[in-house]
């Protein structure tokens, strides 16, 4: 990889591992990279206040790090990129195996 193209995907990484860097931002990903889960299994998941998981869930989504699918009342959330869902495995399987 030429240094320029180096560069750019290092700045890129950084910003992905910046928005992720949150104890319960990471905690989110993490279920999230099981599956497309509602707004109500993530609350019951993570054990945070409805208002900590909007902000967090909003940010993320502001940042391109989730896609959210609206059905009826409820919104979908899913991790938006293959790549961060392979970033959050291979976490979890350094760290939490």
């Amino acid at each position: 990889m030429n240094p320029d193209k180096m560069k750019g995907k290092c700045a890129e990484v950084s910003n992905i591992m910046k928005a992720i860097a949150h104890p319960q931002r990471l905690m989110i990903m993490c279920y999230l990279a099981e599956g497309e889960k509602n707004v109500g299994e993530i609350l019951s998941l993570c054990e945070i206040s409805q208002s900590q998981l909007s902000q967090f869930l909003n940010r993320m989504q502001r940042e391109h790090l989730l896609k959210v699918r609206k059905e009826g009342q409820f919104s979908y959330y899913s991790i938006a990129d293959k790549n961060i869902t392979k970033l959050i495995q291979s976490m979890q399987k350094i760290f939490c195996e």
